[in-house]
């Protein structure tokens, strides 16, 4: 058995490495043209920032794959063949497979503005990306970052982190609102303007304006602002890549369709990671799900599949984890960003927040039960947290047994009378 697979992100390679567990003697190829080895994309920003080497971001030594078997394959898929089960990679090269795993990832999205495509006007994705902010770094002065997530904000870290002057267009009225509920969305606007960006909330992008070089050299945005610049960076969110699949007998959507066990409509093909919408149940929205621990897990369920055990794709109570300058964020279970999306269900929402504007907790309930947990500038556990949304604890239960979540003892557990009194009394 030979299993292609496109994409060598943390699903594709997830997937290769579960298949040689459960299939020794299988043919694996793992084709990518952004690089020859696998490496942390979540580390792109302290390559840039001097923290790390592009080396360090590798989890395995670059021996490590010829003594798994695992063949690596540098270049682009031109074409995929469902018919006669091939692959075109670089206009030439013909490989054959029996199965096939499509891992492609997400690119930046790009909404039509006009200048978009001139030079120093990049997103942050890939390798590549980074290459063009250092080229276009030397000697920069002011930068635009247009979008508001979670890129947008690495990016502006970024640049500050070399001295360079931010302009942040933001088209929410709060930071990242579409996602956070307000009070903790203005945490990271103070925080963010406390680094000294220029943080313009419901502001868009109308055009960017190009010089004679045909460069990037100022951006003119929705209040009519005219601001001169020399790099723009292309952060309002991402999309799947779906490239490779274009003109193949493999459907898609907003994403490349899967099923729950992450099988495409043809027979042998697989979708995982960033680029795979998994169709739900109808009159239920379809789901991409672009983080990195439901890209490690779909690889396994993929690697399941082709090695004669299919099963289906669950993702558990969602996680995520970021960091916004110094403030650090953990979410877990469902807490919207409005709870006008629960109307009708009862959802109700505790708020805490210290004084110095650093420290929040969220707890969100709905009849008598834990269903979502925010929190803002603490480390919590969590397994526990986790174990509180699965068993349906009460949010008496919860803050009586909140010390048991702390990972971080010393610090918060001054906070946990502070913290009870406030959600008590909370309306």
């Amino acid at each position: 058995m030979h299993v292609a697979i496109i994409g060598n992100g943390i699903a594709g390679i997830t997937c290769a490495l579960e298949i040689r567990k459960r299939a020794r003697h299988a043919r694996i190829s793992v084709i990518s043209a952004e690089s020859d080895h696998h490496w942390s994309r979540p580390a792109l920003m302290y390559i840039y920032m001097g923290h790390m080497g592009y080396q360090q971001t590798k989890p395995y030594p670059d021996d490590f794959w010829k003594a798994q078997g695992i063949e690596l394959v540098r270049g682009w898929v031109s074409e995929i063949d469902c018919t006669r089960r091939q692959l075109t990679v670089d206009g030439f090269q013909v490989m054959t497979w029996d199965k096939l795993v499509i891992a492609t990832g997400s690119q930046p999205n790009k909404f039509g503005w006009p200048g978009q495509d001139l030079d120093r006007v990049f997103g942050m994705y890939s390798l590549q990306d980074l290459a063009a902010i250092e080229r276009c770094s030397d000697g920069l002065r002011h930068a635009a970052i247009v979008g508001g997530g979670l890129i947008g904000i690495e990016l502006a870290e970024m640049f500050h982190s070399r001295g360079i002057h931010v302009s942040f267009l933001v088209r929410e009225t709060n930071y990242w609102n579409n996602i956070l509920p307000d009070d903790e969305a203005r945490l990271i606007n103070d925080e963010t303007r406390a680094h000294g960006i220029d943080l313009r909330l419901a502001t868009e992008l109308k055009e960017i304006v190009g010089n004679a070089e045909g460069q990037a050299c100022a951006v003119i945005d929705s209040t009519g602002d005219r601001l001169e610049v020399g790099f723009v960076g292309l952060t309002a969110g991402v999309r799947p890549n779906i490239a490779a699949v274009r003109g193949s007998a493999i459907e898609t959507g907003r994403g490349i369709l899967v099923d729950q066990n992450l099988q495409t409509n043809v027979p042998g093909v697989f979708a995982v990671g960033d680029c795979a919408e998994i169709v739900t149940p109808e009159g239920q929205r379809n789901m991409i799900q672009a983080v990195w621990y439901t890209g490690r897990l779909q690889g396994v369920v993929a690697a399941q599949g082709i090695c004669g055990t299919p099963t289906p794709y669950d993702p558990g109570i969602w996680f995520n984890a970021a960091k916004f300058w110094d403030l650090e964020y953990m979410v877990f279970g469902r807490v919207p960003s409005a709870l006008d999306e629960q109307a009708g269900r009862g959802a109700e929402s505790r708020y805490w927040q210290h004084s110095n504007g650093r420290h929040a907790l969220r707890l969100v309930h709905e009849q008598g039960k834990v269903i979502g947990i925010n929190v803002m500038g603490m480390r919590v556990r969590h397994k526990v947290c986790e174990a509180w949304i699965a068993a349906g604890a009460s949010l008496k239960t919860v803050l009586e047994q909140w010390r048991t979540a702390h990972f971080d003892v010393e610090f918060s557990r001054r906070h946990d009378g502070e913290i009870r009194q406030a959600m008590r009394s909370a309306a």
